[in-house]
């Protein structure tokens, strides 16, 4: 059973030492599936629009007092990009400004490799979802700290499939 209900509200965030909110994120992945059925080697990745506009960025939000940062990256991709599946180990922490606080927040980001695509999911009505190639991400994707994280699990990923070669 999924909840269909996005958290809301700021109470139990998690702050840094400088007043700074800790986010999360997750860059949902799969390999392109053929016409025949077949598993490419092609990598996709899912973005998401904003709330409030038409930009495209990775799934992320506040990590709260009662959760894992497991738990918050994958909180943050079931509620805005309706996927579930296996959080992979952190691809690493950025300190960015907030545009609107005007304050340095700082950002964890995850792999998600995708199981499953939900029909409906909490943000549905308020999120679009797109799954590109990587190259197309690097392109579109709002924040300089999320294609750091892209570059570092596009480089990770590769580096694995030489490794199983």
């Amino acid at each position: 059973m999924v909840c269909l209900v996005s958290r809301t509200g700021r109470e139990m965030q998690r702050y840094n030492s400088s007043g700074g909110r800790q986010v999360v994120g997750c860059i949902p992945y799969r390999y392109k599936e053929e016409s025949d059925g077949n598993v490419s080697n092609e990598l996709e990745v899912l973005l998401v629009s904003s709330q409030k506009g038409q930009a495209l960025m990775f799934p992320k939000g506040g990590w709260e007092l009662d959760e894992s940062i497991e738990e918050a990256a994958y909180r943050e991709s079931l509620e805005e990009a309706g996927v579930t599946g296996i959080v992979e180990h952190e691809l690493g922490e950025w300190s960015f400004m907030s545009k609107r606080h005007g304050t340095y927040y700082e950002g964890h980001m995850f792999p998600l490799l995708v199981k499953e695509e939900l029909d409906l999911w909490p943000e549905k009505d308020l999120r679009r979802r797109t799954w590109m190639s990587v190259d197309e991400a690097g392109e579109v994707c709002q924040h300089w700290w999320m294609k750091e994280a892209l570059d570092i699990l596009v480089e990770r990923l590769t580096l694995q499939k030489n490794k199983n070669i």
